[in-house]
């Protein structure tokens, strides 16, 4: 299993990016995907969640109306765009699936939200 991320960066309060997560190594259609973050001294938190078929998605309270998790499993990628971001945003993401009763986790990417 593996994942590729990208589209994190620098960026100003309101401003808005998109993230990206190439899997592979596993039938990624088959598998609901997360994506989580880690700021500095947090524990990591889940952000986002869409089921296998794109039809379910789940949010953590503080991002439910400004991020959006979708998915293509014709490109076995899985994505969040975030829109109005925070200050308090600002962290590590990661793309993660449970596969085979493990978890496996991207390398992260980088989002900074800064006036």
């Amino acid at each position: 299993v593996q994942f590729v991320e990208s589209g994190g960066g620098l960026v100003q309060p309101g401003e808005s990016l998109r993230l990206s997560c190439a899997a592979s190594g596993f039938l990624f259609r088959a598998y609901d995907m997360s994506w989580y973050r880690q700021a500095p001294g947090k524990e990591r938190e889940l952000v986002a969640v869409i089921d296998s078929t794109a039809r379910r998605k789940n949010y953590a309270d503080s991002v439910k109306g400004r991020f959006f998790i979708s998915r293509d499993n014709q490109k076995n990628a899985v994505y969040l765009q975030m829109n109005s971001l925070k200050i308090e945003d600002t962290a590590v993401y990661y793309c993660k699936v449970h596969h085979r009763g493990s978890d496996y986790w991207g390398q992260g990417t980088q989002v900074t939200v800064s006036a």
